[in-house]
C-alpha cells in the first residue's frame, strides 16, 4: 500500500468533523478500524494517561498487560511538551474539569 501525506490530512479532517458527533465518530471508527486496532488505540491512550499520573513503565506493563516496547514508545512521546499526547492530555483534563458537577451553594 502506498501512503501519501494527503491521505493523512484527509483522515484528520474526517476525524475532526466526526468528533462533533460522538455517535458518528463511534460508527466511523468502528467501520475504519478492525476491532483489534480499535482496542490497541484505546489501550495506548490508557498508557498515556497512566504515564501522566506517574505510574512507572513496569506498573503500566503489569496493569495493562502490554509489551515493554509499546510502553517505551509512549514514554518517548510524552517527553515532547508540545507533542500530540501532551496537547490532548491537557485538552482532555480541561474538558473533565468543565464537566464536574458543581457543589450545591447554600
Amino acid at each position: 500500500m502506498k501512503y501519501e501525506p494527503k491521505y493523512g490530512h484527509e483522515l484528520e479532517s474526517l476525524l475532526h468533523n466526526a468528533a462533533k458527533s460522538p455517535a458518528l465518530l463511534h460508527e466511523f471508527l468502528g467501520d475504519l478500524l478492525s476491532l483489534k486496532e480499535y482496542k490497541d488505540l484505546a489501550v495506548r491512550w490508557q498508557i498515556v494517561k497512566l504515564m501522566e499520573q506517574g505510574f512507572s513503565n513496569r506498573q503500566i506493563i503489569k496493569r495493562l498487560k502490554v509489551s515493554p516496547v509499546t510502553v517505551t514508545r509512549g514514554a518517548k512521546e510524552m517527553f515532547n511538551k508540545h507533542g500530540g499526547f501532551r496537547l490532548m492530555l491537557n485538552k482532555h483534563y480541561r474538558a473533565l474539569k468543565l464537566r464536574k458537577p458543581k457543589k450545591n451553594a447554600r
